[in-house]
């Protein structure tokens, strides 16, 4: 069975080509939304073969998709603080970057806005933050061992407790978190899950 339309994850000459498509495809978004992505477009932008775009990603869906795929797959690691709290603020912190950045923070709203209408879009996000989530949860993880959570704390809910009042902010005022919001929202989500607020029933 072939393989989905920018499911592929060449190399050579083809990761090149990817590379310049996606860019293309990101500045696009950050600049003008989703509403903006035009596969001949994109193609002219990059540099590309039109054909070469259309045969191997298909839609303006399909190529969200890998675009989405290629940012979890370059999102920065996890930081080890040594603590929880610690650990949450770093993830925060890094949530926090990437929303003020003027390029990445357009490009999640204009990313999240068509993830309410679309449905391979909306699939595509969530393949994003399950990268992500399981990217962080071990350091939630690490800290049920030493002590500093309860036994049954789901780590994958706390991750989502700390980056989600970040999201928030970003969608609900239009302004980024500032790093107070960010170490807020760390300190929060870390209180909760000490009180036991995230233990599985």
């Amino acid at each position: 069975m072939s393989a989905e339309p920018g499911t592929v994850r060449p190399g050579g000459r083809t990761a090149r080509v990817r590379a310049a498509v996606l860019r293309a495809a990101g500045d696009v978004l950050a600049e003008d939304g989703f509403a903006a992505l035009d596969l001949a477009d994109i193609a002219r932008r990059a540099e590309v073969g039109k054909t070469t775009v259309y045969r191997r990603w298909g839609s303006v869906t399909g190529l969200v998709a890998d675009l989405l795929a290629d940012m979890a797959e370059q999102s920065s690691p996890r930081e080890e603080t040594g603590s929880v709290r610690g650990d949450l603020l770093a993830n925060a912190l890094l949530v926090q970057r990437t929303l003020a950045d003027p390029r990445q923070g357009a490009l999640f709203r204009a990313v999240i806005a068509a993830a309410t209408w679309d449905g391979r879009t909306a699939e595509a996000l969530r393949g994003f933050y399950e990268v992500r989530v399981a990217e962080w949860a071990p350091c939630v993880q690490q800290g049920v061992e030493r002590g500093e959570l309860p036994f049954g704390t789901d780590p994958p809910e706390v991750v989502r407790a700390v980056s989600a009042p970040l999201y928030y902010t970003l969608l609900t005022t239009g302004a980024a978190p500032d790093p107070a919001a960010a170490e807020r929202a760390a300190g929060a989500a870390f209180a909760a899950a000490a009180a036991g607020a995230y233990v599985i029933p």
